[in-house]
């Protein structure tokens, strides 16, 4: 008896131990989904573009060339990948009475490429074709139409960045002295 007890006890336990493993099976892989919706941002500068301020300089009896940088920072935010561009025109530089040529203010090469703003993985913008250099800004009594001072390429342009073109101011050799103002308006436009 003590040996059909002992094979008893032997078979409930290797039937408890098979239930067992039986219960401990590993669960089969499932499928699932996950997503985001991103919306549409805005196309506009991230900072008014800055005053450019020419050097004082002393009139010598000879024509001038002054120059100053302006530093444009642009934020694509609106994931079209559509490009952008940049127009600019302006009124005559003035002093009272006086003026200065109407094509006296021109950007001479090509700025260099922008760059990310900080926190920004953009896509650096990359010239389009349509806008050469020497660039001349339009200059009138009333500003006249504006033109494209750069053009970013679709595809190009995406999120903050910025770059800085030098400005050339023409002072002629029969300039009248004078502290000389004008009015600059620079606009960002989709598409290049």
């Amino acid at each position: 008896m003590t040996r059909l007890s002992n094979t008893r006890s032997r078979l409930a336990a290797a039937g408890a131990l098979a239930l067992a493993v039986v219960g401990v099976t590993a669960p089969s892989a499932g499928a699932t989904a996950a997503s985001a919706t991103l919306t549409a941002g805005s196309l506009g500068f991230v900072s008014a573009p800055s005053a450019v301020t020419f050097p004082s300089t002393a009139l010598n009896g000879l024509n001038q060339t002054l120059t100053a940088n302006q530093t444009l920072d642009i934020g694509d935010a609106t994931g079209s990948g559509a490009g952008w561009n940049i127009t600019a025109t302006s009124t005559t530089f003035t002093s009272g009475a006086n003026t200065l040529g109407t094509s006296s203010t021109t950007i001479a090469t090509a700025p260099s490429a922008p760059t990310c703003d900080s926190n920004s993985t953009c896509t650096v913008a990359t010239a389009a074709a349509g806008v050469t250099y020497p660039y001349s800004l339009p200059a009138g009594t009333t500003a006249p139409t504006a033109t494209k001072l750069y053009s970013a390429s679709a595809g190009t342009g995406l999120g903050d960045q910025s770059f800085t073109p030098t400005w050339s101011l023409a002072v002629p050799s029969k300039a009248v002295a004078g502290s000389y103002t004008s009015t600059w308006t620079l606009s960002l436009v989709s598409g290049p």
